[in-house]
């Protein structure tokens, strides 16, 4: 339960957001598409050839911050939570 992201290929990359956080990224990056795990929508997949190196490190510390112990979540996302 705690993987962020997967890599499948040397293209192709499984990003595990949270549903509005794929829908996101989806809409605004063409590099992105929905990847569905049977009935759910599960992450978003990145074309790593077309992807932007800076937008990916965002979509991977977001997913990571979605999985991560709350002791080790940057302190932005710590005070969303309180």
């Amino acid at each position: 339960g705690k993987i962020f992201a997967t890599q499948w290929d040397e293209r192709r990359m499984n990003v595990m957001l949270d549903e509005p956080g794929i829908l996101t990224a989806v809409e605004e990056h063409t590099w992105c598409a929905e990847r569905w795990w049977g009935k759910r929508l599960a992450a978003v997949e990145v074309d790593l050839e077309r992807a932007d190196p800076a937008v990916l490190a965002e979509l991977l510390a977001d997913a990571w911050e979605g999985k991560a112990p709350q002791r080790l979540a940057r302190p932005s996302q710590q005070a969303r939570r309180a």
